[in-house]
């Protein structure tokens, strides 16, 4: 993969974490909202290590943000789709243009740089069909550079969690 395409991906090594700090990562990734306090009485650490644990993992990019989970559904964002997009051209110039073309479309969720036939996979999350039609004829497909699209609509989810440890 060119240094173009890995704009924006953490190529950085794994962080040398301990049990502890997987144990704080576990509570933090089940409910960002805990203090201190009440990740250290679980974890059985005073509160100034744990703070001290959770500012290293920030600093270290281990912890990346906080963010509330939202249900599509209820902000009438109901369809999702999987779009796997091929570029014409496969050189630094193009990979830095897509991606940040990528970055400024709100309907992307989530985009991945893969191998295969396609280039790039896209979570795609909008209201309805006719909110898809309009977003792949006026935007995604107005993106220099694009190849081939292919859309797969999620019929639904069977699994979703953004849990790692």
């Amino acid at each position: 993969m060119s240094k173009a395409l890995q704009k924006g991906l953490n190529t950085d090594k794994a962080a040398q974490l301990d049990d502890k700090d997987l144990a704080i990562l576990r509570l933090l990734q089940q409910n960002a909202r805990y203090t201190v306090k009440q990740i250290a009485e679980a974890v059985h650490l005073s509160t100034t290590p744990v703070h001290e644990r959770i500012k290293r993992m920030e600093d270290q990019g281990v912890i990346k943000q906080y963010a509330a989970l939202v249900d599509h559904i209820k902000i009438n964002k109901g369809l999702m789709v999987i779009c796997y997009v091929s570029l014409k051209q496969h050189n630094k110039t193009a990979g830095a243009t897509f991606i940040q073309a990528i970055q400024s479309l709100n309907e992307v969720l989530e985009c991945y740089n893969i191998s295969g036939e396609f280039d790039f996979m896209l979570k795609v999350v909008v209201a309805d069909m006719d909110d898809y039609y309009n977003f792949h004829v006026n935007k995604l497909s107005e993106v220099e550079n694009l190849g081939n699209v292919q859309s797969v609509f999620v019929m639904g989810i069977v699994k979703q969690t953004h849990q790692l440890v």
